[in-house]
C-alpha cells in the first residue's frame, strides 16, 4: 500500500479547512456588488472608511478577538494565513490574519467570486452580517469592503 507524505495530507487538510470556512464566511458576507471592472470581475469597493479615531486591531486572530470581546477558536494557523471562529450571543463571525499584505489582497481576490462585505484592516479580514462588521468595526477600524460577485444573479421580480 501507497502512503501519502504527511506534508502533502497536511497542506490538502488547511485547504479544505480553509474552502469550508471560505464558504462559511462568504454566506456570512451578504449580497454582491453589481459594479464590474474592465476585465468583467467586480472590484472590492470601500462601503465606509476608517474611524475617525484612527485606531487599527493588529493582525493577530487573538488579539482582534480580545477587542471584540471573544475568544476565537483556531481553525487553520498556516503559513499564509491564520484563521479563528467567534461564537457569542450577538453573532457569529471569522477573524483571518495574514503575514503580508499581499495574502490579504490574494484573499480577498478570491472571495470577491462570493460578493458580501467584509472589515478589512492591514494584514486582516473580518467575516460577518453586514450588521456585525458595522459593530465590530468601532472596536476595530478598518473599512468595510464590497466584494463583488461573478456569479448568477437572481432575476428581478415581475412588479
Amino acid at each position: 500500500m501507497l502512503q501519502q507524505p504527511t506534508a502533502r495530507l497536511v497542506r490538502g487538510a488547511a485547504l479544505a479547512g480553509s474552502l469550508a470556512l471560505l464558504s462559511f464566511a462568504t454566506a456570512c458576507g451578504g449580497a454582491g456588488s453589481e459594479a464590474t471592472a474592465e476585465k468583467g470581475t467586480p472590484a472590492p469597493t470601500a462601503v465606509t472608511a476608517a474611524p475617525a479615531a484612527g485606531v487599527v486591531a493588529p493582525a493577530k486572530v487573538e488579539v482582534i478577538a480580545g477587542l471584540t470581546g471573544c475568544t476565537a477558536k483556531i481553525r487553520i494557523d498556516a503559513d499564509e494565513l491564520r484563521q479563528g471562529v467567534c461564537h457569542t450571543e450577538e453573532s457569529d463571525y471569522l477573524i483571518t490574519t495574514f503575514p503580508e499584505e499581499q495574502y490579504k489582497e490574494t484573499w480577498l481576490e478570491s472571495a470577491s467570486i462570493y460578493g458580501g462585505q467584509y472589515l478589512v484592516g492591514s494584514r486582516w479580514v473580518v467575516s460577518a452580517q453586514p450588521k456585525t462588521l458595522t459593530r465590530l468595526r468601532p472596536m476595530l477600524g478598518g473599512t468595510i469592503r464590497q466584494l463583488g460577485s461573478t456569479g448568477p444573479s437572481a432575476a428581478p421580480g415581475a412588479s
